[in-house]
């Protein structure tokens, strides 16, 4: 991935969270090289029938050998073909995503303040981060 500080909704960037990175072990290749899958929390805009969103979710990836950090895993996240997962998602009229009462309000914390402010970064994420 690419990092960039402009923003341009027609590149599909994302703004991360490098804190986030987990990784899974799934044991090892033919060669004997270790891998992992990997998820790294994200938000992102995107725009539908004209309709402005702020989303949330992750990044992943399968990575051989596991990255040593978040800066290593999106140097080598080079597959943007299915975008981010999307956990949450609010349009400032209607939220959808998680239904526990709890991740739906964390979820909002950022995603109301988020969209109020397009296309700023939200705090306490990196970004604009592109394929």
């Amino acid at each position: 991935m690419i990092r960039s500080d402009r923003f341009l909704i027609s590149r599909r960037p994302y703004a991360v969270d490098l804190a986030s990175l987990s990784v899974r072990s799934d044991g090892e290749r033919y060669d004997g090289t270790p891998t992992a899958t990997c998820r790294l929390g994200a938000v992102w805009f995107r725009r539908q029938s004209g309709v402005l969103r702020a989303c949330i979710g992750t990044l992943w990836d399968i990575q051989a050998p596991p990255p040593a950090d978040a800066a290593e895993f999106l140097a080598r996240h080079d597959d943007g073909r299915y975008g981010g997962d999307c956990d949450g998602r609010w349009d400032g009229d209607g939220y959808w995503g998680a239904e526990r009462p709890e991740t739906v309000a964390a979820h909002l914390s950022i995603l109301r303040p988020m969209l109020a402010a397009y296309p700023a970064i939200p705090s306490g994420y990196d970004g604009w981060w592109t394929f």
